[in-house]
């Protein structure tokens, strides 16, 4: 069982949240997509969040306004994706990734009229994919005690999978363990996930440390163009390449992405019986084990 090191929580609770300011806010994407997403860097200099976030926790981001009742927008969490020493090396500065919702009303509650079909923006995302640098934007958190690097990373290999924004731990945990000061030599491989290549996040920067360390390797696995494949494929079709790491005690798996992705990858696992090591099965539902985290959404 891997030991996680002491980490901050709730310093800052949504009703009382601190200020920050945005740095930056670009797309992260891999050219032209249908998709629009960004990362987004917020200065938190002068309050209790500067410092404390690690890889793999969230903030929390409180849009301005009120809802359909009247009633203030609760915070929404989003994933750090920087390391626990700040966005380039700048303490004060945590980052994220996210994606704007563009999506069609569909009639779910009693009285919801059926002939409804216009689109809607959703409110958190596509608020914090609008502010400019300087602007002001209310912060919480931090969340997450599990979802983390182990105190001794050296201790362990990992297996990263991630779909859609779920890559935003990764890119803080990847560099955590490869661009400090003393680089990590365990095995770390990530596997991720796309409906097409132009939906690839942060691909240049894992290429550059797939090139610069030999230790890391990055796998895509692209479903809507030529030859498809899901991130369990990815596994399943390169299982020679994977059966060393999967089989070796001191491996931790992580997954990040949209609520099933985690089906494939056990599926994958199970064929070849290295499920137990990672999952257990309880009637419908897949429970990760302590060699596993798993954060859907």
């Amino acid at each position: 069982m891997p030991d996680f090191p002491d980490i901050c929580m709730n310093l800052v609770r949504p009703s009382a949240p601190v200020i920050g300011k945005i740095v930056s806010n670009a797309s992260c994407m891999h050219g032209k997509s249908a998709s629009f997403v960004n990362h987004t860097v917020i200065d938190i200099a002068g309050t209790p969040l500067a410092g404390k976030f690690r890889a793999g926790q969230s903030f929390g981001i409180i849009p301005p306004g009120v809802d359909e009742r009247g009633k203030a927008h609760k915070v929404r969490l989003y994933s750090v994706a920087n390391p626990s020493w700040g966005e380039d090396g700048v303490v004060d500065h945590v980052s994220t990734t996210p994606k704007r919702l563009i999506d069609e009303f569909r009639a779910q509650r009693p009285g919801d009229d059926t002939r409804e079909h216009s689109l809607f923006l959703g409110v958190a995302s596509n608020y914090l994919c609008d502010l400019r640098p300087g602007d002001e934007v209310l912060v919480t958190g931090p969340q997450g005690k599990r979802f983390l690097l182990p105190a001794e990373v050296d201790q362990h290999n990992y297996l990263f999978i991630a779909t859609g924004t779920g890559i935003a731990p990764f890119r803080g945990m990847a560099l955590e363990l490869l661009a400090g000061s003393k680089p990590s030599t365990s095995r770390i491989d990530l596997i991720m996930g796309t409906p097409y290549t132009s939906d690839l996040l942060y691909d240049d920067l894992f290429r550059q440390l797939a090139d610069k360390f030999e230790n890391f390797n990055y796998h895509i696995a692209i479903s809507r163009e030529s030859d498809p494949q899901y991130v369990g494929d990815v596994v399943e079709s390169n299982y020679d390449y994977f059966e060393p790491l999967l089989s070796d005690d001191a491996t931790l798996l992580y997954l990040c992405g949209l609520e099933g992705m985690q089906h494939g990858v056990f599926d994958a696992l199970r064929k070849r019986n290295l499920a137990d090591g990672y999952f257990v099965q309880k009637d419908t539902r897949l429970k990760p084990t302590t060699r596993a985290m798993l954060e859907v959404y």
